[in-house]
């Protein structure tokens, strides 16, 4: 049984998105971010970077003790290799799978996020046109 530590965001919610089309079962662990529970000390030891999603695999393909995993990227990477689908073996295929992967993690995940933080921002934060040209001619550049 895989334990996903969990908040619907982005990040969380592509990892939902791969365990549903792999099939795995797998168990919510909410980790509500806006109260603070990814700070606990038993977060931690799982994601020692304090971000969700974390998971913690209980039968790794090893048959060894539970495996915990952290960062979205690795956690894709990990659940697709272990069930055999969507992360090719072959070195030219993986790297694909690999560089894409990366891309996402790098860029359009954080871009369009910056975009959005800043185009939310009131008034009262002062003037933020350049954040927002900024951030938005570069999702637009990535999309």
């Amino acid at each position: 049984m895989i334990d996903l530590y969990y908040w619907p965001t982005p990040n969380g919610k592509k990892v939902t998105i791969l365990l549903e089309e792999l099939g795995t079962p797998y168990r919510i662990v909410p980790t509500n971010i806006g109260k603070g529970d990814q700070f606990t000390p038993d977060f931690l030891r799982i994601s020692p970077n304090n971000r969700m999603p974390a998971l913690v695999d209980h039968a790794p393909a090893d048959g060894g003790p539970p495996i915990s995993i952290f960062e979205s990227g690795a956690i894709l990477m990990y659940l697709a290799e272990k069930a055999g689908r969507f992360y090719p073996q072959d070195i030219r295929h993986r790297y694909e799978v690999n560089q894409w992967v990366i891309w996402q993690l790098a860029n359009q995940g954080p871009k369009l996020g910056e975009a959005g933080h800043f185009l939310r921002l009131g008034d009262k934060q002062g003037d933020q046109s350049y954040a927002v040209r900024r951030f938005t001619d570069e999702a637009n550049r990535l999309l």
